[in-house]
């Protein structure tokens, strides 16, 4: 009891500094484990943009079907899911996001910077997922939209999605892909894989083929990085 009353005395005097006794710091938010359906996707990351990023555990070996677009676009058709305007990490297992057959035309990814959106700081990182099936019409990246924020991928795949520029990614801000894969798009007129309109695209071991009419574009005098 008397080392109770010394110490009471102590920080009455302040003489005890209290953060001596404060409290341990918080742990960081667990990742939101995400069930495998359209909504419980759009949800988390409404949630997470809300609360300003998060990290997003997706089901394994599942297939989240999007039949309608959750947003609105800054170029072309409105993206499927809610625009990334924070940082939101997303982590699968045999993961893939797709536009369902016969859906309305949509992207698949906005990741909105302040230069699209005021304020904004969208970051996506992706770790094996597949994005797939995208469709920007006349607008940019079928696929994924970088729109002034950054893209990081890490073994995922980017596959059959379509736009004007930038099939699979069209990017305005920073871009970088690990191990991953663009195969398989579609541009009506550059960069069937990806087009670099501006910022950084750094690939490593991340083959990009197959794509139409291009794999690779960016305005001239700029160099295709892939």
């Amino acid at each position: 009891m008397r080392a109770i009353h010394v110490v009471r005395a102590l920080l009455a005097a302040g003489v005890l500094p209290l953060a001596s006794v404060s409290a341990p710091p918080a742990h960081a938010a667990l990742p939101v484990q995400v069930s495998c359906g359209e909504s419980a996707l759009v949800d988390a990351i409404n949630k997470a943009n809300a609360a300003g990023g998060g990290s997003l555990t997706l089901a394994s070996v599942c297939t989240y079907t999007l039949t309608s677009a959750h947003s609105s676009g800054g170029s072309g058709h409105p993206p499927g899911l809610p625009n990334i305007t924070t940082p939101i990490s997303m982590t699968g297992f045999f993961t893939q996001i797709t536009r369902a057959p016969g859906a309305p035309a949509f992207r698949i990814f906005e990741v909105d910077g302040a230069a699209q959106v005021p304020g904004a700081n969208g970051r996506l990182s992706l770790t094996t997922v597949t994005v797939s099936g995208g469709d920007a019409g006349l607008g940019v990246g079928g696929g994924i939209a970088n729109l002034g924020g950054a893209v990081t991928l890490t073994s995922s795949t980017v596959s059959n999605s379509k736009a004007s520029y930038g099939g699979g990614i069209y990017t305005d801000g920073a871009l970088t892909l690990t191990s991953g894969t663009v195969t398989g798009n579609t541009a009506g007129v550059a960069g069937g894989g990806i087009f670099t309109n501006a910022g950084t695209a750094t690939l490593t071991a991340s083959p990009v083929f197959g794509n139409q009419p291009t794999n690779c574009d960016a305005p001239p005098p700029a160099v295709p990085s892939c």
